[in-house]
């Protein structure tokens, strides 16, 4: 899909999608579900009142598999000095690896795991799930959350994530 846009002279040029969005560089984000969890690139807050937050997840990892019939979910913001759970989450498919034996976590509301790692996250109540081409979105009412002295650290971003190989097909 090609679209355009004018240029810094005014003269239009056409950019695909595809260009388009690898330009961009947001939060990386962990979701977590009991028994896995993933890395998300796909995330935001889609309501003020009441509060919801939009999870999407590939449809084709086992962290999906298991939200679907999961009650609650956690997010977490994957700090800047955390590279190695981006890599976990993103980079090891739950059907292969035990990905939370490999990191430490405490059962948070609902029993979701909540990563030592990420001190900034939410657990949420699934309250709706959304096709949305290779991904679904969940829909999440939160529950809980924590907050700890990293969280003045920045988060790892897209542009920071980009060369992990997945675990699985996209």
């Amino acid at each position: 899909m090609r679209g355009f846009h004018r240029g810094a002279a005014g003269n239009v040029a056409r950019v695909s999608f595809g260009e388009f969005v690898t330009r961009l560089d947001y939060p990386m984000f962990i979701a977590t579900v009991p028994g896995d969890g993933c890395l998300v690139g796909f995330a935001t807050q889609c309501s003020i009142d009441p509060p919801r937050f939009l999870a999407c997840l590939s449809d084709k990892n086992r962290t999906y598999r298991l939200a679907r019939e999961a009650e609650h979910m956690a997010v977490h913001v994957v700090p800047e000095d955390r590279p190695d759970l981006a890599e976990l989450f993103g980079g090891e498919t739950g059907d292969q690896v035990d990905k939370l034996s490999r990191c430490e976590w405490t059962p948070g509301p609902g029993g979701v795991p909540v990563l030592d790692g990420c001190a900034s996250w939410f657990a949420g109540r699934i309250v709706d799930r959304l096709p949305l081409g290779d991904h679904v979105g969940f829909v999440l009412d939160p529950v809980g959350d924590g907050h700890g002295e990293r969280d003045r650290q920045g988060a790892l971003g897209f542009q920071d994530a980009r060369d992990i190989e997945p675990g699985h097909e996209a």
